[in-house]
């Protein structure tokens, strides 16, 4: 097994079980505009396709799992194709 594969199951674990156990409360930013009452004003400059860490129309904790184990495989496919780039690049420059 490739040190990446390791790397890569590790992660899954993570964002997939032990996602299910992260605190529901706040952030420090969005309790500060909680308490300072400007929460209201909060707009996003681009939807997210997974808003809070869920998917939208799913209320189950199975959601917060589905939508962590999708931002691993996103962010593995994204370094894996920047590091792929990379690599040609100082291929070719041998």
């Amino acid at each position: 097994m490739k040190w990446w594969h390791v790397g890569l199951l590790i992660s899954l674990f993570i964002g997939g079980f032990l996602s299910l156990f992260a605190s529901p409360l706040p952030d420090g930013l969005e309790r500060v505009a909680e308490d300072l009452g400007f929460i209201e004003l909060e707009q996003s400059v681009v939807p997210s396709p997974l808003p809070d860490y869920s998917l939208p129309g799913i209320e189950s904790p199975i959601s917060g799992s589905i939508a962590g184990i999708v931002g691993v495989l996103l962010m593995f496919g994204v370094v894996w194709g920047v590091a792929n780039i990379l690599k040609g690049r100082n291929e070719h420059r041998k």
